[in-house]
């Protein structure tokens, strides 16, 4: 296996446009999206259901369904640009493209939103696992199950429970086991979307401090997907906030918690409880998410923004640096920095 280089960059996505066909038109699902991550890092991508989460996951892992359409953008993994090998002339993804089959799972690995069901029903779960490894690498069934067991032990579930069914599995072990799935090659990248899902506060935190500890063991990149910005403070060095299927802000995690500078991550941060602090009042954003069919003009937010002035409406805002590596997709980022941490 090649040395993996600390510090070395993994990933990069350079304005990243997807859209759907449906019926009554396009669904303007993800546009212009950028970011970067490097040896070891934990990106959190978190925003409102419906904003382009899932699908930004799904372009880097090529896993989008037949009606995506990558309109424009580039991503590097790994310092090669993949979109340029994998996709077809009409911008949908290749299913069946060679390079990207040879990247999938054993270098870029995903764990499904909603795990507990993405498992083979009539198949054992430990097969499962074995019919990954055995796909990619040049082993016998004996050596892939040797494998699976030290997987099992590495993610806390007992070994000889390899050959039972998803359904003689809990909740949690059965997330467990997507766990050692994606772990299975030892990729350098893991997209988590939505990882605890389903799952009670206790068996949540369980499996959190698994991802994080088997993460810095093993040397990987994680990028994680939830609504649930609790998660990203807890295991994430970095983090975007996606609004409407673009990314509002982004930066390091302690940069955007504690020196935010858009309106909505403001809103976003003010409708989750904090144990430490004064007590007070929740605040919620009004209004509802966009259609992405028609999305609104200028600044994707401004129907909803407190702050939103008459260039909010008619111009879409710059990607503006208000501190070195931290983004914000606003008009008057610069101010908002200022006004509220006294930047």
């Amino acid at each position: 296996m090649e040395a993996r280089k600390p510090g070395e960059e993994i990933l990069r996505v350079e304005d990243l446009v997807v859209h759907y066909k449906i019926r009554a038109g396009w669904v303007r699902a993800v546009e212009g999206a950028k970011f970067s991550l490097n040896r070891g890092d934990t990106m959190g991508l978190v925003g409102e259901s419906g904003c382009g989460k899932t699908t930004t996951g799904y372009s880097i892992a090529q896993l989008l369904p037949d009606n995506a359409y990558i309109k424009g953008g580039k991503i590097h993994f790994l310092g090669e640009e993949i979109l340029s090998k994998t996709l077809l002339p009409d911008g949908r993804v290749d299913k069946f493209n060679e390079y990207m089959r040879k990247l999938r799972w054993k270098r870029i690995s995903y764990i499904f939103q909603g795990a507990m069901n993405a498992l083979n029903p009539v198949l054992k779960v430990g097969d499962q696992i074995v019919e990954a490894i055995l796909a990619h690498e040049k082993v016998d069934e004996e050596t892939a199950r040797e494998r699976v067991k030290e997987l099992y032990k590495l993610v806390g579930i007992p070994p000889d429970r390899i050959d039972n069914y998803p359904h003689e599995y809990s909740g949690g072990m059965k997330q467990r086991a997507m766990i050692a799935m994606a772990l299975a090659l030892n990729p350098d990248l893991i997209i988590a979307d939505e990882p605890t899902t389903a799952l009670d506060v206790i068996v949540q935190d369980k499996i959190l401090g698994e991802m994080t500890r088997l993460q810095r063991e093993l040397g990987m990149t994680m990028i994680i997907i939830t609504h649930d910005i609790s998660i990203v403070a807890e295991i994430a060095n970095k983090m975007s906030v996606m609004y409407a299927g673009q990314i509002v802000e982004r930066g390091t995690t302690r940069h955007i918690f504690k020196r935010f500078a858009h309106p909505y991550t403001k809103g976003l941060l003010g409708s989750f409880p904090s144990i430490v602090g004064e007590k007070r009042r929740l605040e919620a954003i009004p209004g509802s998410p966009p259609n992405l069919l028609n999305p609104p003009s200028g600044c994707r937010f401004h129907p909803r923004c407190p702050y939103a002035q008459e260039i909010c409406r008619t111009e879409e805002p710059p990607e503006v640096e208000v501190e070195p590596g931290h983004f914000v997709k606003c008009h008057f980022a610069e101010k908002f920095f200022k006004e509220w941490h006294g930047g």
